[in-house]
């Protein structure tokens, strides 16, 4: 998932762009990026790879050469952006958050029109590239925005840059969120409201499915009202959003500690302490150690500098790397104890396995019990950027072993109260090296984030999407 981030201002911005850019630096790890309007009134857009250094390393240096009234910025997960163009709307720059699943057709289309694609990597086009040439299908920015919306399978929302402000655009899912903030002479939008903060803004609006506004030195406009289909994803607070992050009013730190509340709740094992796989796991053990009374202690700890997140890259080379350096246990506080482990999630289970049991168990801990804080990932997501293949999943995995082939109706290992489910459970904690191993109840997930069921996307636990749902666009 690309993080977003663009701000408007009646003088120059430039520093809260940059800053406000970085505070997205957890949703991507490949490249960053920003666009903003020169004195001439055409975009300029800056990108560089940060897949071996951090956003602020990168664009620091002649920051301050810099003036411009208003820009957007963006960390992505896997293409360089945001892209500038010349169109018959004018000059734009754009970037983009999501996934185009039936990107492959629409290009082929596209190609047999005559438009031509210029942003290719490995033989890949670059997405944000397919959204502009889509956009620029349309009657009008607005429109070129709807029609786009009309053809794609997945969730894109976008900020798109011109002389005049910025168009805000929210996926007609929700999948991915946008939200506005505001101070005086200042205008801002991002993925994530900890951007806000430090920067002085304050939360006006979170933008709603499929709601397009423009924001400009004359203020918040909203060009076309959103919708009451919200999906939005589930997993931004269980792992993948900041936690002084809020989504739809519910802020992230509260949902996880919530969610280790259940996990406590539901627990009878006799442990000494409880601990989380920082960063993320971090406050679901804090809500377990609340409601459990056990002490929190930090048997494992993060070294922060140089260390980004090791789900996020792409190869699997990559992540293991980053496992095994950025975690280091901490003998003092393991050693002779039996201890409960709090992680958001186990999605290939090879760095719970590898590296952090194994370290906790090399410091000398009795018992590891491991307490995700989501129930099994079961699908490839289809409206992000993230597990790409069934195979990776360590479910699957178990499933396979179990039935000794890959099946297609996987309906009885979901249902936790069947046989089947347990298996699969025993099979994971076996194959990690746990004591223990429980996961969290989709229910109890859903009452922790406090957001009604229907309006959340759980197609990663449970497979069941909802493109068809939209079919009156």
């Amino acid at each position: 998932m690309s993080g977003l981030f663009g701000v408007v201002s009646t003088d120059n911005c430039v520093s809260r762009l940059y800053y406000g850019t970085d505070y997205h630096s957890h949703l991507g790890t490949e490249y960053g990026g920003i666009a903003f309007i020169d004195d001439n009134g055409m975009p300029v857009k800056k990108i560089h790879d940060i897949s071996n250094s951090q956003f602020k390393s990168k664009f620091y240096e002649g920051s301050n050469e810099i003036q411009s009234n208003l820009g957007i910025g963006v960390i992505s997960d896997k293409d360089p952006q945001p892209l500038s163009f010349e169109s018959k709307f004018g000059p734009f720059a754009i970037c983009c958050a999501g996934l185009i699943t039936n990107k492959d057709v629409l290009v082929k289309k596209l190609i047999r029109k005559g438009i031509s694609f210029s942003e290719i990597d490995n033989g890949d086009i670059n997405t944000t590239e397919l959204v502009a040439n889509l956009i620029n299908q349309g009657d009008s920015i607005i429109n070129g925005i709807e029609k786009m919306y009309d053809k794609i399978n997945g969730s894109v929302s976008l900020l798109l840059l011109t002389k005049e402000g910025i168009y805000c655009a929210r996926d007609r899912n929700g999948v991915t969120p946008l939200v506005i903030g505001e101070k005086e002479g200042e205008v801002a939008v991002g993925s994530e409201s900890c951007s806000f903060s430090n920067l002085g803004f304050k939360i006006k609006k979170f933008i709603d499915p499929g709601e397009i506004v423009f924001i400009s030195r004359k203020g918040i406009e909203v060009k076309k009202k959103g919708n009451n289909f919200n999906k939005i994803c589930a997993f931004l607070w269980i792992y993948t959003g900041f936690p002084a992050s809020s989504y739809e009013d519910i802020n992230v730190e509260t949902v996880r500690e919530n969610c280790g509340r259940f996990l406590a709740m539901r627990d009878d094992v006799k442990v000494d302490l409880v601990s989380g796989v920082p960063d993320s796991g971090t406050a679901h053990a804090i809500g377990y150690a609340m409601e459990s009374g056990k002490p929190f202690r930090r048997v494992l700890l993060k070294y922060t500098p140089g260390y980004g997140r090791s789900y996020t890259p792409l190869s699997q080379d990559l992540r293991d790397r980053i496992a095994l350096m950025k975690l280091i246990a901490n003998e003092d506080t393991a050693k002779d104890n039996k201890i409960i482990l709090c992680e958001d999630s186990i999605v290939r289970g090879t760095q719970l396995k590898n590296y952090t049991i194994t370290k906790l168990k090399n410091a000398g801990a009795k018992e590891v019990h491991v307490r995700p804080a989501c129930p099994p990932l079961m699908f490839p997501c289809i409206y992000n950027l993230s597990t790409r293949s069934i195979n990776e999943l360590a479910a699957r995995r178990a499933i396979r072993a179990i039935e000794g082939k890959d099946i297609e109706d996987v309906s009885e290992y979901l249902d936790s109260k069947s046989e089947k489910y347990k298996k699969m459970i025993d099979w994971i904690a076996r194959d990690l090296g746990a004591t223990s191993l429980k996961y969290q109840l989709l229910d109890d997930m859903v009452k922790a984030i406090g957001f009604p069921k229907d309006k959340l996307c759980l197609y990663c636990w449970i497979g069941k999407g909802f493109q068809k749902s939209l079919s009156s666009y």
